[in-house]
C-alpha cells in the first residue's frame, strides 16, 4: 500500500490533478507508515467535478428510486465483504482502536443499507382541499448538486450518512474527504462504483479546503452544501456560500462543549464509567465528547477521586494492538492544539490532577500520543470550560444545586449533546426540558448516536436548519412541490 498513488474520480474516470502535485497519507500512530499518496487538487479539478455532477443530475434524478436504492444496497454488501480490511485501514489512517473502527465500519455499512431501503419510500402527501372538486398532493424532488465536505474523525460514517441519503433522493455528489483520511473515503466511493453508480453521479476530489473546498462552496452550479467540522470553518462556509449568487441550501454540524451533570442520587460508579468513556474514548476526538463534568459539590470529592483512577487505567498506544483503549491524536497540529489548551488551563488557575503530557519514548516517538487529562477547580468562565479542545481533556466543575448545574451547562455557545446522571425521574424530565442541546442523554454518555433518529445541535453547534440522519434528513436533500388538481 505504501507506494500507491490514488487519483481523483471525476465523471466516471480516475484522473490526476491538474496541479501534478500530491500529498502523503500517514499513520498517526507511526508516521513512518505511508498509506498512500493523494492528489493535491486545484479549483479547476473541483470545477470539473461539479460540472460532471451537474451533467449527470437530470438522468440520475429521473432514475426510479428503487434502482437508486438497489445501488446503495449493493454498495453496502460490497463494504460488508471488505469489513475487516476496512477496519484495519481505518485504524491505520485515523488512529482509533480496532474495536472502535469496527463499530464505525459497521455503521457505514448500515447507513448505505438504511438509505437504500428508504429510497423507495420517499414520498409526498395527499391532502383534503377546502374547495370542491379539488385534490391536493405534494411531491419531493431532488435538490441538485450537493457538495459533501467531511472531517477526519469519522471518515467512514460521516461521509456515508451524507452521501447515501443524497444519492437516495436523486441528487448528484461532489465529495471532498479530509486530507488526514482520504483513503477510507476513496474506498467508500469505490464500493459505489463497483455497485454500478452511473458516471458523474459521485465525484471524489482530494486537496485543500482553501482551494477545492472553496470552489465547492462558492460555485453557482452547487445547490446544497453539507459540512461537518469546526465552528470557525463552518461560519466561513456560511459567509462564502452567499457569494455564489444563488440561494444555496446549507447543513452545518460544528462541534460542541458537551456537559455531563452528575447529581447526588446517581449511581456514581456508572456515572464515572460513562463520563470517562465519553471524555477519553476515541481520544476525545468526537464532536459529542464529554468535555465538562458538572458535579454537585457534596459528591465532588468522590467523583474526582474515581474519575482520576479511571483515567489512569486507559491504555494508550497503537490502535492495531490488542488491549489498547485509546489511539493517537490524528496529527501534529491537533496534538499541539490539545497541549496548548492544557497549558491555558494551568495558566487560568485550574488544577491538573492527572495526565496533561505528550507520551514519549519507544513507539510513542513515532506518533501523536497524549495522556488522558483531568482538570479540577475549573470555573465556568475559563477557556478550557468554554472552547472546544477536541482531545482527551475533561474539566470538572462543581455546582451547589441542580439549577446551578443547568445554568452552567447552558452557559456556552455550543449546544450539541448533554447528559445527566440521576435516579430521579423528576430531575431527568426537568433536564430534558431545560437543557439547550440537540442530543439529550439520561444516564448515558454524551457520545454514541443511532442512525434512525435525527442528529444535530442547537446554538453554534449547528446551522439549526436541517438535521442529519433518520428520515428527517430527507428535508435537506429534497424540495417539496405542492400541486392543486381541479376536476
Amino acid at each position: 500500500m505504501q507506494s500507491v498513488v490514488y487519483k481523483n474520480y471525476i465523471n466516471g474516470e480516475y484522473v490526476e490533478s491538474s496541479s501534478g502535485e500530491r500529498f502523503v497519507d500517514n499513520n498517526p500512530a507511526d508516521t513512518d507508515d505511508v498509506l498512500g499518496y493523494f492528489q493535491l487538487s486545484t479549483r479547476e479539478d473541483a470545477k470539473n467535478a461539479i460540472s460532471a455532477a451537474l451533467e449527470a443530475w437530470e438522468k440520475w434524478s429521473e432514475t426510479p428510486p428503487g434502482e437508486r436504492g438497489r445501488i446503495l444496497i449493493k454498495a453496502s454488501e460490497i463494504l460488508d465483504s471488505m469489513r475487516e480490511e476496512l477496519v484495519n485501514i481505518l485504524t491505520m489512517e485515523e488512529g482509533k482502536t480496532l474495536n472502535d473502527s469496527r463499530v464505525e465500519i459497521n455503521r457505514a455499512i448500515s447507513l448505505f443499507r438504511f438509505y437504500g431501503v428508504l429510497a423507495s419510500r420517499i414520498h409526498g402527501e395527499s391532502l383534503h382541499s377546502s374547495e370542491l372538486r379539488t385534490h391536493l398532493i405534494t411531491i419531493r424532488e431532488p435538490i441538485g448538486v450537493v457538495s459533501v465536505i467531511t472531517p477526519w474523525n469519522f471518515p467512514a460514517a460521516i461521509p456515508s450518512w451524507k452521501i447515501a441519503p443524497a444519492l437516495a433522493c436523486g441528487n448528484t455528489v461532489v465529495f471532498k474527504p479530509a486530507s488526514y483520511t482520504p483513503l477510507i473515503g476513496y474506498l467508500l466511493v469505490e464500493a459505489l462504483i463497483k455497485a454500478g453508480i452511473p458516471k458523474g453521479v459521485i465525484n471524489y476530489v482530494t486537496g485543500s479546503g482553501t482551494t477545492v473546498g472553496l470552489e465547492m462552496i462558492t460555485s453557482k452550479n452547487v445547490d446544497a452544501i453539507t459540512f461537518t467540522g469546526s465552528l470557525e470553518v463552518g461560519e466561513e462556509i456560511r459567509r462564502l456560500s452567499a457569494t455564489s449568487g444563488k440561494n444555496i441550501r446549507i447543513q452545518l454540524e460544528l462541534g460542541g462543549k458537551n456537559p455531563a451533570i452528575i447529581l447526588p442520587d446517581a449511581d456514581i460508579d456508572k456515572a464515572v464509567e460513562m463520563v470517562a468513556r465519553g471524555a477519553f474514548g476515541l481520544t476525545g476526538q468526537v464532536c459529542t465528547a464529554t468535555s465538562r463534568a458538572i458535579v454537585i459539590d457534596k459528591i465532588a470529592d468522590e467523583f474526582i477521586r474515581k474519575i482520576v483512577e479511571r483515567a489512569k487505567k486507559f491504555r494508550v498506544g497503537n490502535g492495531l494492538k490488542e488491549g489498547i483503549d485509546i489511539g493517537p491524536v490524528v496529527g501534529q497540529r491537533e496534538l499541539e492544539k490539545i497541549l496548548s489548551y492544557i497549558s491555558i488551563g494551568i495558566s487560568e488557575g485550574a488544577k491538573l490532577v492527572t495526565g496533561g503530557k505528550r507520551l514519549t519514548g519507544g513507539e510513542y516517538d513515532k506518533g501523536y500520543f497524549v495522556e488522558p487529562t483531568v482538570f479540577t477547580e475549573v470555573s465556568p468562565d475559563m477557556r478550557i470550560a468554554r472552547e472546544e479542545i477536541f482531545g482527551p481533556v475533561l474539566s470538572v466543575i462543581t455546582a451547589s444545586s441542580f439549577d446551578e448545574a443547568i445554568d452552567i451547562a447552558n452557559s456556552v455557545e455550543y449546544g450539541l449533546a448533554a447528559s445527566i446522571f440521576t435516579n430521579s425521574l423528576d430531575k431527568a424530565f426537568e433536564f430534558m426540558k431545560r437543557i439547550k442541546a440537540g442530543v439529550v442523554k439520561i444516564n448515558k454518555p454524551t457520545t454514541g448516536i443511532e442512525i434512525q433518529v435525527p442528529f444535530g445541535g442547537f446554538k453554534k453547534s449547528s446551522s439549526e436548519t436541517f438535521r442529519e440522519l433518520g428520515e428527517t434528513v430527507l428535508d435537506f436533500y429534497t424540495k417539496i412541490k405542492t400541486i392543486y388538481i381541479g376536476y
